[in-house]
């Protein structure tokens, strides 16, 4: 992973344009995904497409064995997560998101998840707290402005 870039996108995740928020969004997210090179993306791709065929177990068999080859790959830590969310294990979802964070702090799309997975759980506060972060590293997201308006509202 190329960690020289990372200040510049996330000062271009601040800005105002909007085209230069998503062009830093992109790169952040092919960063992520990219971190084990061709292979790594390969696996991750290979899993999403058993994912999106409702195959829960063998996209799950890919991104443990990613885990177990690679622990520091942080996204097969995130899209784990999201497994876990779709499932509605939202417990490992929150595991699994911190997991990501511990490796990448600035991951927005883990707090996203974090966010999503305490507010299925019922645990607003800890909602409220991922959204807020996520926020602070992408304030423009209106998808989370919106979630944190929500949670917000449930108190």
């Amino acid at each position: 992973m190329n960690l020289s870039k990372i200040p510049t996108l996330l000062a271009q995740l601040q800005s105002s344009d909007a085209d230069l928020r998503n062009q830093a969004t992109e790169s952040l997210w092919e960063t992520w995904f990219w971190q084990k090179g061709l292979t790594g993306m390969e696996q991750l791709q290979r899993s999403q497409s058993h994912l999106d065929r409702g195959d829960f177990k063998a996209a799950e068999a890919i991104l443990n064995d990613l885990i177990d080859i690679h622990p520091d790959f942080a996204e097969a830590w995130n899209r784990r997560a999201v497994l876990h969310y779709l499932r509605q294990d939202f417990q490992q979802a929150i595991e699994d998101c911190k997991a990501t964070l511990a490796l990448v702090p600035y991951h927005f799309g883990a707090l996203h998840g974090l966010g999503l997975s305490y507010a299925a759980t019922g645990n607003i506060p800890a909602a409220i707290q991922a959204f807020q972060s996520a926020l602070e590293i992408q304030p423009h997201a209106l998808i989370n402005q919106k979630l944190l308006l929500e949670c917000m509202a449930q108190l």
